[in-house]
């Protein structure tokens, strides 16, 4: 995208801002205007989600990557899954076809996602349209971001208003006939408001028979300068997506840990469900405030508020076994469910943040608390095939036919049907200290977690309070002044209750929470200002766990998981018209204690969907002003599909292009290639029944434009 003329303070608020959330701009620099021709930058060398204050990425001790608005047009991203395919050490999970789910160093979650810093963990599916960026902070930090992030978190960066006007979007559509159509528009408001308005059209098409759908958003935000150290922001999202629920294909057969089972080949297109049946809806309204105030040079606050309010159905068929043959005839089984999730989350955060020196040390200190209430509604009927088959074997056929199916509950009928209140009040401080080369960051949060579960079934309360201490270090060294050295230590809990607090019963009451330690070295170089490579190894322990058992809607306890591995990446301009992202991953994550589902006397197990080798590249070169191409590849090695080790994903590796004509100062056309070469690949699973297959070859061509 090209820009014509910003000011110097709306390049400061789309490139400077730390990731956690937008800052206060100076308004004394609005009258300061400056033209910038070319192609916008983005940032990627500063941020706040690791440390909630703005941050050198040099100076951050853990790995982070960042993916820009850039190249999210560039690649023609349209989800969270498209993002992660180039981030080192970050696997997208099927999530059942109806939700977000990544798998970070080796630990799964549903919940591990924030925008602007703040918490965003219901389960869906997370548009683009309105992002600055995607961040992905990798290892545990619950010194930041409270509970969870056993493996990391994905903070999304929203847009924010302002001081230059501003209309930009575009149109795509691709072979399968999906489309979309997106819009920003911003506008001063006077001299001390600004309005900025994003919004998103999408149809869904894909490979997969049956599969369609359709997603809409509009997210206006305004911003006030209440003089010249203060502002204040208030932001609203509605959001609504119906789509058809697909969870893949079955195994080939029934493997073993000895015998793993491949996917089944052949269906790549074939529909184990009911289109009929199988759907999800979801709609949200959130509400955002942020208020912002400078008592001066070195003293700043932040107050951050959030509503949400969240309402999703979802239903459907599934293959719920491998392929088997009986009497000469292959056939597979299914089952059937349909669930209702609402929620009301409520956060508020306040960070107070002071800059100042003891004699030869600088220190940026953090202080702040959180409040949270999240009220949490969960209701599921279970699928009959008949008056009691939960399920059915039908023949496999290139078109599934399934049964009529009833979905009802009652005695014996495993229907479910939950309240939850959680409430947290968390409390944390942060010095990061700089002496000569030396910085040191050292930081602790207290949590108090409580949780009551109402199982509207048995009429059973249970309850759990658990009290949390998460400590963060990290020591910094910079031998030259682009390069630096680092070594951290941080930690985090989950609570039994789980990601969505629909697990907690009397057994998981009486456990601890599950616990993440992560110790990590690495180091960074910039050779070239806003081009950075770096490298991390990392050991995360994770004890007295629960994970996701062999069999759907199951649970195992592994107790204890280690997970170890090596992160290299390269991002940035090389040169102004040339621009890299590459990233390798090696990794080893194991079951380090007996479990029902894996028993290390027969092999150690490792842990599902932790490729042992993931690597990926992007390049984009600009021959002429006017036109230019990219280059894409994604590999990963073979990987399992659940904790039984009984399903293997077989080892791919997916090339993408694109060709980018620049039709005027403000318009560019773009042709991306998905998929180029081919590959026929299935990148990933939900269990060992539900294995999502790749896409085949697919052009996408995209008109953008920004004045």
């Amino acid at each position: 995208m090209y820009l014509r003329s910003i000011s110097l303070a709306a390049l400061s608020w789309a490139m400077g801002a730390p990731a956690i959330g937008s800052e206060v701009g100076d308004a004394a620099e609005a009258d300061q205007e400056i033209v910038v021709e070319g192609r916008r930058l983005g940032d990627r060398t500063r941020s706040g989600t690791a440390t909630r204050t703005d941050t050198d990425v040099m100076s951050i001790p853990q790995a982070l990557s960042v993916v820009t608005e850039e190249q999210i047009e560039d690649q023609a991203f349209r989800s969270i899954a498209d993002v992660l395919r180039y981030v080192p050490g970050a696997m997208i999970g099927q999530g059942e076809g109806h939700r977000d789910q990544v798998t970070l160093r080796g630990n799964n979650s549903t919940a591990d996602f924030f925008i602007d810093g703040l918490r965003d963990d219901i389960q869906y599916y997370r548009p683009l349209y309105n992002l600055e960026r995607v961040e992905v902070l990798r290892g545990p930090n619950a010194m930041i971001f409270g509970r969870g992030g056993g493996g990391g978190v994905i903070n999304r960066v929203t847009k924010v208003p302002l001081h230059a006007p501003l209309l930009a979007g575009g149109v795509s559509i691709d072979g399968f006939g999906a489309w979309y159509a997106d819009l920003d528009f911003n506008s001063p408001v006077g001299s001390r408001a600004a309005l900025r308005f994003n919004g998103v059209y999408e149809e869904f098409d894909n490979h997969r028979d049956f599969y369609q759908g359709r997603l809409y958003a509009a997210n206006p935000s305004l911003r006030f300068d209440l003089g010249a150290s203060t502002s204040f922001m208030l932001a609203y999202e509605y959001l609504n997506d119906s789509r058809v629920v697909d969870r893949g294909v079955p195994a080939a057969f029934a493997g073993t840990i000895a015998n793993p089972a491949p996917p089944l080949m052949g269906f790549r297109d074939t529909f184990f469900g009911d289109p009929r049946v199988n759907r999800t809806d979801f709609g949200a309204h959130v509400l955002r405030g942020t208020f912002q105030h400078r008592f001066s040079d070195d003293l700043s606050l932040t107050s951050r508020l959030l509503y949400a309010d969240y309402d999703k159905g979802y239903a459907n068929v599934f293959p719920a076994t491998a392929v088997r043959v009986t009497g000469g005839v292959q056939e597979v089984g299914l089952e059937a469910y349909r669930d209702a999730f609402q929620r009301e989350n409520l956060f508020s955060q306040t960070d107070l943040v002071f800059r100042g020196r003891t004699g030869a040390v600088e220190h940026t200190i953090l202080a702040g608390f959180e409040f949270g209430d999240q009220q949490t509604g969960n209701q599921r009927l279970n699928g009959y095939f008949g008056p009691t088959a939960r399920r059915v074997f039908v023949p496999l056929a290139r078109r599934i036919s399934t049964p009529p199916i009833e979905l009802r509950g009652g005695p014996g009928t495993g229907e479910r049907g939950t309240l939850s209140d959680a409430d947290v009040l968390a409390l944390y401080a942060q010095d990061e200290l700089r002496f000569g080369p030396v910085e040191l960051i050292a930081g602790i949060r207290y949590d108090r977690f409580d949780i009551e579960v109402h199982d509207l079934i048995t009429g059973i309360r249970t309850a759990r309070t658990d009290e949390l201490w998460s400590p963060r270090l990290g020591v910094i060294f910079h031998p030259l002044e682009h390069v630096s050295l680092y070594a951290s230590f941080s930690r985090s809990y989950l609570p039994q209750a789980g990601d969505q607090f629909n697990s907690l019963d009397v057994t998981g009451a009486a456990l601890e929470p599950e616990r993440f330690d992560n110790y990590e070295i690495g180091a960074r170089f910039e050779p070239r200002e806003g081009f950075i490579l770096s490298a991390a190894a990392y050991q995360l322990d994770r004890t007295n766990t629960r994970a996701p058992g062999p069999t759907p809607g199951t649970v195992v306890q592994t107790g204890e998981q280690r997970s170890r591995g090596v992160e290299l990446e390269a991002s940035g301009r090389i040169m102004p018209n040339w621009f890299l992202t590459a990233g390798y991953a090696y990794q080893e994550a194991e079951i380090l204690s007996r479990t029902t589902a894996c028993d290390p006397a027969v092999r150690q197990c490792e842990v599902p969907q932790v490729p042992r080798h993931m690597a990926s590249a992007w390049t984009r070169y600009d021959f002429t002003p006017r036109i230019g191409a990219g280059l894409g590849v994604h590999h990963q090695s073979e990987s399992f599909a659940s904790i039984s080790n009984a399903v293997v994903l077989p080892a791919y590796t997916r090339v993408d292009a694109a060709l980018f004509f620049r039709l005027s100062p403000a318009v560019e056309a773009q042709l991306n290639v998905e998929n180029l070469l081919g590959e026929d690949y299935f990148p990933t699973a939900h269990n060992d029944s539900n294995i999502s297959t790749g896409g085949p070859r697919n052009l996408r061509v995209t008109i953008r434009f920004a004045f």
